[in-house]
């Protein structure tokens, strides 16, 4: 599995716990333990991620 926003890549199929997932204009994303930190007030108000 891929970070859509840094790259990054987790070991397994499965995201670990601290990954995020999101659903922009019917596309799954899922991002990072460090990108989801960084980025969480911009995932809590729901901006898609051209406005990160």
């Amino acid at each position: 599995m891929t970070c859509d926003f840094c790259g990054s890549f987790a070991p397994d199929e499965l995201a670990p716990l601290t990954w995020s997932t999101s659903v922009e204009r019917g596309r799954t994303r899922r991002f990072c333990e460090d990108c989801s930190r960084q980025h969480l007030r911009s995932m809590e108000s729901k901006l898609d991620t051209e406005w990160w």
